[in-house]
């Protein structure tokens, strides 16, 4: 899959899928306590932002209403941009906001997340932004009493193919994620978030072994090394090596091995730990001096710096493990990657276009 391109010109920030519930469970109780079609709501940030959200469907009876509104994730590509998020609220006798799983909305089914086996996939900001406003109107308006809200997404099961959420056990649907309320472009919080999961997934399962690696293709070659371990020992780190493995640091993890392919290899031997293209670049001349380091020759020396990209060194030097430049360059990622896992044991494979492997001796 290509990464998709920055727009040009300032970056519109969008709301995430907490806001998201929160509008619809908001615009539901005043839908009931007004018995009126709500057109907007404001709803109170976490960063102390208030954001007012356009609601796109909106129906009611004296104790129950269905609202929903659709997401915008601004110019951050996100595969949950464009969602219908909707809650259906049901007025209780119990002065207590429940949360149940409805359609396209995933259950927690394994260990390790911040929720208990069988809960909604409702993390925690969310559920708190959601009770804090719900409970206020109920306070405003004095009613005693509690609310039942079901949160769906629309097509969410389908959505939630695109994402890891049945790797860390969320089942039949998405996750409804959110830390500040707010997307920022290209800060991929909800990848991050997958990877952080992942961990403390791993963690609560008993895995003290991972093996982190750039996403399918990579973890497919991968396996055929580590037959015998576990889905879950596996960990998608996208672009985002530095946060992988600063999560890694923070958990009882023994032992990592990392695969990876050129193109991100010769970004995180110099040091870079986000190698998205939007974010960093490879350093042509940084990899020369590892060739010059090698004691391979002038021409060569200048073929690296006539290439436009970094996978086309194997033309240059041939893609063996007795290639020294390769070896030197596998090095270089040890040393960065260390100087984040000091206590973690680490090996290191470069991954080759057809699943061949160089391993750092």
């Amino acid at each position: 899959m290509g990464l998709k391109k920055v727009p040009e010109g300032e970056l519109k920030e969008g709301f995430t899928t907490g806001t998201s519930a929160t509008a619809a469970a908001k615009a539901g109780l005043k839908a009931i306590i007004f018995q009126q079609k709500q057109e907007a709501v404001e709803v109170h940030l976490p960063i102390g932002k208030i954001l007012s959200i356009p609601v796109h469907h909106c129906e009611y009876s004296f104790s129950s209403a269905k609202c929903s509104v659709i997401k915008d994730a601004g110019d951050d590509p996100d595969v949950t941009n464009g969602a219908e998020i909707g809650c259906e609220l049901q007025l209780i006798e119990e002065q207590e906001i429940q949360f149940i799983a409805g359609d396209g909305v995933g259950t927690v089914t394994l260990p390790g997340l911040q929720l208990g086996v069988g809960e909604p996939a409702i993390n925690p900001v969310p559920r708190k932004m959601i009770t804090d406003a719900l409970q206020k109107l109920l306070h405003d308006y004095d009613l005693e009493m509690g609310v039942a809200v079901t949160v769906y997404v629309v097509n969410g099961k389908k959505l939630a193919k695109k994402t890891l959420n049945e790797r860390v056990g969320i089942m039949n649907g998405l996750s409804i994620l959110g830390t500040s309320g707010i997307v920022k472009p290209y800060s991929a919080s909800s990848y991050i978030a997958s990877i952080e999961q992942g961990v403390d997934v791993a963690v609560a399962n008993g895995i003290d072994e991972l093996v982190i690696n750039s996403g399918a293709r990579s973890e497919k070659y991968l396996r055929a090394l580590f037959p015998d371990f576990s889905e879950q020992a596996y960990i998608h780190y996208g672009n985002w090596i530095g946060d992988t493995l600063r999560k890694i640091q923070s958990a009882p993890i023994r032992a990592v091995t990392i695969g990876i392919m050129l193109g991100k290899a010769v970004k995180l031997a110099e040091g870079q730990t986000d190698t998205h293209s939007c974010v960093s670049s490879w350093n042509k001349e940084f990899i020369q001096s590892i060739a010059q380091e090698g004691g391979y020759s002038k021409e060569q020396q200048e073929a690296i710096l006539q290439l436009n990209m970094a996978s086309r060194l194997v033309e240059i030097f041939p893609f063996t493990e007795e290639e020294l430049f390769y070896q030197l360059l596998l090095q270089k990622c040890y040393q960065s990657t260390k100087s984040i896992i000091q206590q973690t044991k680490l090996t290191i494979y470069l991954i080759g276009k057809e699943g061949d492997f160089i391993k750092l001796k």
